[in-house]
């Protein structure tokens, strides 16, 4: 499948259909079962507008502590390890040779967002990060590797796949909505947004 290219930035329409999705969507659930998903607060004692929950050796969290990985989730547990429905799509299009330590899962509402960041929170920046999109479409940005300048938009559809590696790889990048009811892959609607990262 050749991707589109956003600033650099792969995307992969339509990479998985929609019987793939709902397998997925049946290990997600396992993880949130066995890790369940959360608020976070920002350091600043924000709370986000998604919920989240982790697989993988790290799990991602924010507080008042800051911004970083941590090998248990809030509840004491070990996160859950990676589905491999999940990994097979990492070994399909990062180009890495090696496995994904984190899989972040965020589940977006009908008002949820998230804002212009670059994922830096990891000890090195050659893998790449790839993103898979669940569930209601979701407008994402994308902009340089500086926080001004222009950006570029796509809206992500259920099943579409992004790798943002080399060059690109600490964009700033966020999703400033979704279309609420535009999937009907979850039952109470909503998107679910996979990230893929090596932590060390």
């Amino acid at each position: 499948m050749t991707p589109m290219d956003l600033r650099g930035v792969r995307v992969f329409p339509g990479f998985l259909d929609r019987a793939a999705q709902e397998r997925m969507l049946e290990d997600v659930r396992a993880v949130a079962r066995a890790a369940p998903v959360f608020h976070p607060v920002t350091p600043s004692g924000r709370k986000m507008s998604v919920r989240m929950t982790s697989a993988g050796q790290f799990g991602w969290v924010t507080d008042r502590k800051g911004y970083r990985y941590e090998p248990r989730h809030p509840d004491g547990q070990p996160w859950p390890a990676i589905p491999a429905s999940i990994r097979e799509v990492w070994d399909a299009v990062s180009g890495w040779d090696g496995a994904p330590e984190c899989c972040l899962v965020n589940f977006y509402g009908e008002s949820a967002k998230m804002g212009m960041h670059q994922d830096k929170d990891e000890a090195d920046f050659a893998a790449p990060v790839v993103s898979i999109s669940l569930g209601d479409d979701a407008l994402f940005r994308v902009g340089g590797t500086e926080r001004k300048g222009s950006t570029e938009s796509v809206w992500l559809k259920s099943g579409d796949v992004v790798v943002m590696g080399g060059a690109v790889r600490l964009c700033y990048h966020g999703v400033d909505r979704i279309r609420f009811g535009t999937s009907t892959l979850l039952k109470d609607c909503g998107r679910i947004n996979l990230t893929l990262r090596v932590v060390t």
